[in-house]
């Protein structure tokens, strides 16, 4: 089914119009667009994903946008699905609350804050919450489960009338959204009017230095135009009023950054790490193309190796699966051109097996299947969980069965 998409002509964030093809990517189905078998007749179109370089402020960026409301409105995946991601949130809510020290009652709002996980932990802590999402039916269950959600898109207009009834922001936070947002200007501009004087805006994304040193490009899907890093960032926040003043990095999503900023009159310092970062990104070229195209040379080097390894083995008659449904494996299954090479893939959770691929509609099927099936190979789409898909499957490996892993490089087990 045909989605809206539009195309912007300058940067997300400092408006230029100087843009650049930094890396050209194959362009895919929407990511997470697994369906029944009762619509495999509709037909599933394929969208642009090439990512752009700003040649004023460094910025990297899809320019080709798929219409929000087709992507979130009906979103399914909820945070209390994974119990990684909810552990992550309970250490950030109790980082946030040392290193803020908002004073008890405080509000807590969270743009995206899908279940209400993150906002359950600020709650528990004494602090009063608001949550805004536009996931319907998420929204309406966080605030029976005693998260009062809004379910709306966050807008400056909208953070004038939750100021007005709820009062100034002491934290707010944006998780793993402020990558999926087009008009970034309108959403700082209503945060920071939100905010309170001494308030804090602490935000997570996937790092820009991450995706290209741990080939994490299978985080550039359709809700991801924005691939943040700190220089471009910094700028940004000057130009809308506010100061980037601190920055954590960690590993959630391979590799995500945890920034803070504040009113531009703020009285907190900032941190020696923004500088620190910013000139590591000059020095290795973040904001230049030479460093893209070879990051598009490895990557095309990868994919050559995969895909003559499978089809020699395809040739001989061997049978290939795959291993992991989710919205990243979209992204390496249309990069790699495995989408017409796989028999099925497995995966582990119920709410995706029974459902087809998205556009290639290849059968997502239980793990179990594998020693059903007994394919020769199964690559691991879902690379970055490796290690616990090998040990988890010891006896396919045992009674003959192999795993290719395509990624960091490309690996046969055993």
């Amino acid at each position: 089914m045909m989605q809206t998409l539009h195309r912007r002509e300058c940067c997300r964030l400092c408006g230029s119009r100087r843009l650049e093809l930094a890396l050209p990517m194959k362009a895919s189905p929407i990511g997470d667009a697994y369906v029944p078998a009762s619509r495999l007749n509709e037909p599933q179109d394929l969208y642009p994903l090439d990512l752009y370089l700003c040649g004023d402020c460094g910025h990297v960026q899809n320019l080709d946008i798929v219409d929000p409301e087709s992507l979130f409105r009906d979103y399914l995946f909820t945070t209390n699905s994974s119990s990684g991601l909810v552990e992550h949130f309970r250490a950030y809510a109790e980082d946030v609350l040392s290193r803020l020290k908002p004073r008890p009652g405080s509000l807590v709002a969270e743009i995206g804050s899908n279940d209400g996980s993150l906002l359950r932990f600020f709650k528990d802590k004494g602090m009063r919450v608001l949550g805004v999402d536009p996931a319907r039916d998420i929204a309406k269950q966080a605030t029976a489960s005693g998260i009062e959600t809004l379910p709306e898109f966050f807008t400056s207009e909208l953070a004038a009338q939750i100021r007005k009834k709820h009062g100034p922001a002491a934290v707010f936070c944006a998780n793993n959204v402020f990558a999926h947002i087009d008009n970034l200007t309108d959403i700082v501009f209503g945060i920071r009017d939100l905010l309170a004087q001494d308030g804090v805006f602490v935000f997570e994304v996937s790092y820009l230095v991450d995706i290209v040193d741990r080939f994490l490009f299978d985080t550039i899907y359709h809700e991801h135009v924005s691939h943040h890093s700190i220089a471009p960032l910094a700028k940004f926040f000057e130009k809308t009023g506010m100061q980037l003043i601190d920055v954590q990095r960690n590993m959630s999503k391979g590799g995500s950054i945890r920034g803070f900023a504040q009113r531009l009159e703020g009285k907190r310092p900032v941190q020696p790490i923004v500088n620190e970062l910013i000139a590591a990104e000059k020095t290795r070229g973040f904001d230049r193309l030479p460093l893209y195209r070879d990051y598009a040379a490895r990557i095309e080097r990868l994919r050559a190796a995969a895909n003559s390894f499978i089809d020699n083995e395809i040739a001989r008659g061997k049978t290939v699966a795959g291993y992991g449904a989710s919205t990243t494996t979209t992204t390496l299954m249309w990069s790699f051109d495995l989408a017409g090479k796989l028999a099925f893939v497995a995966d582990d959770n119920p709410k995706k097996q029974g459902l087809f691929c998205p556009a290639c509609h290849i059968p997502v099927l239980p793990s179990a299947e594998l020693y059903t099936r007994r394919p020769d190979y199964t690559v691991i789409l879902a690379w970055q969980y490796a290690d616990a898909i090998l040990k988890k499957h010891e006896r396919f490996m045992k009674e003959g069965g192999k795993f290719i892993l395509p990624l960091p490089a490309l690996k046969i087990f055993p």
